[in-house]
């Protein structure tokens, strides 16, 4: 944690000497950040960059990076941060009301609205508002948008007054808001109104290195939360989550690490994924075989070549042919690998059937001419 502060302070204070209080300010700013890659420390070098100015802030990055988090570390670091700060999900709030959340209204203004109402804008008049999920705001709302940015001024629905604020916004989302621009989808203005200091997020693939602190991380508060302590983390648990492509994220990340906390035994944290969520290494091809022809010892070639054929059926989920079948990756043709199977007894194991190839009647095996 003292080095984001001194990172912070560096950035803010680059001819000043670093104060304990400037410290002690980034400290908590980056309190709830973990992780010490590279890839972070050039986000929190830009939020060093940018929090001590009013600038508009743009956070893009996939679902589950910590888009909130960051958001929370400009405020926290920033002037402001002594006032509120004021978060809005734009996803969340039906398109009809969302007006209303942003400016608020007066009563009567449209039907169901028995008493006036206060818009996030005005909640966070000298402090800084949160919009997250920025993309989904609909176009015919993105000019008034625009123009309490730009002027700091707007009216609530249902009322002539204009109100004066002093605003600072920060925004995020998960979708490119350039393409979205030259779709028509969203105002080029207010695109880059908001574009002025852009930071983005990496995903959790692209800064591995920080995934055990955070497993230990949300170990540690699990533990206090579901009242379950965890003595030893496996490596080959630690390894697990460290290969994993993890689409969804830090927030899926928390999660996995949640379900495991529920199935510890004895203060051992299991490896919660399942087999199919782990990287496979391909077998070697029949070709390739034949290249190094020494079987295993102890092992007869009759059954090397089953042991061979099964690895890749369950590598391939079973599927026999496309692209990604077991056949392409042997080497082999689809009807080849079909009567290999038959003859060395193979028969995949009863489950539903999950696809329209699983109902398809095996292929008639070749006659030996065609061997």
């Amino acid at each position: 944690m003292e080095s984001w502060a001194s990172l912070w302070g560096f950035a803010v204070n680059s001819s000043e000497a670093i104060t304990h209080s400037d410290q002690e300010q980034a400290a908590r700013a980056f309190e709830q950040i973990i992780g010490t890659s590279r890839a972070l420390e050039s986000v929190l070098e830009q939020v060093g960059c940018v929090a001590s100015t009013d600038s508009p802030v743009l956070i893009h990055g996939e679902t589950g990076t910590g888009k909130e988090l960051i958001a929370n570390a400009i405020h926290k670091a920033s002037p402001r941060c002594g006032r509120a700060l004021i978060k809005l999900n734009c996803a969340a709030i039906p398109l009809d009301l969302l007006e209303s959340e942003l400016f608020g209204h007066e009563k009567g203004a449209f039907t169901g609205a028995i008493a006036q109402k206060i818009g996030r804008f005005e909640m966070a008049d000298g402090g800084t508002l949160f919009l997250d999920e920025v993309g989904d705001i609909p176009p015919a709302l993105q000019p008034k948008l625009l123009r309490v940015l730009q002027e700091q001024e707007f009216e609530r629905l249902g009322s002539g007054r204009t109100h004066k604020v002093d605003v600072r916004l920060v925004a995020a989302t998960n979708r490119n808001l350039l393409e979205m621009v030259e779709r028509n989808e969203f105002r080029s203005d207010l695109y880059y109104r908001l574009n002025v200091f852009p930071i983005s997020l990496p995903p959790l693939r692209e800064r591995r290195e920080d995934i055990p602190a955070l497993v230990e991380h949300f170990v540690e508060m699990f533990s206090g939360r579901m009242k379950r302590h965890i003595h030893h983390i496996p490596p080959e648990t630690m390894a697990a989550f460290s290969s994993y492509s993890w689409p969804g994220n830090i927030r899926e990340l928390q999660n996995l690490v949640s379900r495991a906390m529920i199935l510890a035994q004895d203060g051992v944290l299991l490896n919660p994924l399942p087999a199919s969520a782990l990287p496979i290494p391909s077998p070697p091809s029949i070709g390739e075989m034949s290249r190094n022809p020494e079987p295993p010892e102890q092992m007869t070639i009759r059954e090397s070549e089953r042991a061979l054929i099964l690895c890749t059926l369950q590598a391939t989920g079973w599927r026999i042919g496309g692209p990604k079948g077991a056949a392409e990756r042997l080497g082999l043709k689809r009807t080849t690998l079909m009567y290999r199977l038959k003859r060395l007894g193979i028969e995949r194991p009863l489950r539903r059937a999950a696809s329209f190839e699983d109902f398809t009647p095996p292929e008639q095996p070749p006659s030996a001419a065609a061997m």
